[in-house]
């Protein structure tokens, strides 16, 4: 549940939404722009082409420091921080004790902290978790003080760079401290779009300031969470929440990529997380997937939208779509959602029900939109 209106918190940018023409919508406790005058589909469309600026502003950014931080972030999920390089990031997920995910996030090994980016609508749950665990072990330090913008994009870096010179250098999945005007910005090469982009920490007393001179490039356009969320689903990445929960373990998410070498079964620093046990007999196959994330195409021109039950040829339950809408890049109708193992092959042919009516959809790779991540000068 959102908070009521007048308890809904604002982002430092909230005078320059509402200039800029924004509808506001509750999200995660705050006052969000979901579009701006131009709409949705063409907001989603100028990311494509050229770079959109997002306020991701609700979500949470804190600081893990000490010498034991990374060893101690490091037991709260299933993945490799330990052996992270400075500059470099990674995508990690908090489990429960049983194996299924509390939140995904974003961290950063910046040499002398560990920098993590948590989800809005989870970020007091996971500062709570992270303390009740890690806190003994290293400084847990919440960072309510700075707020984060995502310029995204294949644009995005000549309108950064002239801002913010030198941010060209960076690579995807990496980071590194900036000045701007005498300020101390911390920008990572990533972003939730499947586009080449930024994602930009900025002192919050500063990010009007910051944001206007971004949207004062001729590539850039302000972004809101409408076309934020039809970019992601063409991309294939989950919305916390929808695609991923307390109720999904990382296997049955299709993450396992998320999982390092180093922490499987026969990995150097096997297990050790929460839920290991029932993860990684998932994972070597001992302990049989009830159902998969699947990607879906509806082969016909009606929306699929998250919560509609799918059904296999033979019209018997089968799953439920988790996310779904019409793509604006291929202008068809697209989903993720949650299927048995023997249905999750791409091409397999599944009904979702849309008011009565059986609507054919066939499984598909994903992502949707190739990704366009900047990896560095082509050999």
């Amino acid at each position: 549940m959102s908070a009521p209106q007048e308890e809904l918190q604002k982002t430092p940018l909230h005078a320059l939404h509402l200039e800029l023409g924004a509808r506001m919508v509750p999200f995660a406790g705050y006052s969000m722009p979901v579009q701006y005058p131009a709409g949705l589909m063409a907001e989603h469309h100028h990311t494509r082409a050229a770079a959109g600026l997002f306020d991701v502003s609700h979500m949470g950014q804190l600081r893990l420091a000490g010498p034991g931080a990374a060893q101690a972030f490091e037991s709260l999920m299933p993945v490799d921080v330990v052996d992270l390089a400075t500059g470099k990031q990674r995508y990690g997920l908090l489990l429960t004790d049983e194996g299924t995910i509390i939140d995904d996030l974003m961290f950063v090994n910046r040499g002398s902290d560990l920098f993590v980016i948590v989800n809005g609508a989870c970020k007091v749950g996971d500062l709570r978790h992270i303390q009740e665990r890690i806190a003994a072990r290293c400084d847990v330090i919440p960072m309510p003080e700075r707020a984060l913008l995502a310029l995204q994009g294949p644009k995005a870096v000549h309108a950064m760079n002239r801002v913010v010179p030198g941010v060209d250098k960076l690579v995807f999945m990496t980071g590194a401290g900036f000045r701007w005007n005498g300020v101390d910005l911390f920008i990572t090469r990533s972003g939730y779009t499947g586009e080449d982009g930024f994602e930009i920490s900025v002192p919050a007393v500063h990010a009007d300031a910051f944001a206007r001179e971004l949207l004062a490039q001729p590539e850039v356009k302000p972004v809101g969470l409408g076309a934020r969320n039809s970019l992601r689903l063409e991309a294939g990445l989950c919305l916390y929440g929808n695609d991923i929960d307390t109720t999904t373990t990382p296997v049955e998410a299709a993450l396992n990529w998320a999982i390092q070498k180093v922490r499987r079964t026969g990995g150097a620093r096997a297990g050790g997380f929460p839920g290991a046990d029932k993860v990684l007999a998932q994972i070597d196959g001992q302990l049989p997937l009830a159902r998969k994330r699947v990607g879906l195409v509806a082969l016909e021109r009606v929306p699929v939208r998250e919560h509609t039950e799918l059904q296999d040829t033979q019209g018997q339950r089968a799953g439920e779509v988790t996310s779904g809408l019409l793509a604006p890049t291929f202008d068809r109708p697209i989903a993720m959602g949650y299927l048995p193992p023997q249905l999750a092959t791409p091409g397999t042919r599944v009904n979702a029900l849309v008011r009565g009516k059986a609507v054919p959809m066939e499984v598909s790779a994903m992502p949707f939109v190739p990704n366009r991540y900047y990896r560095g000068p082509a050999a």
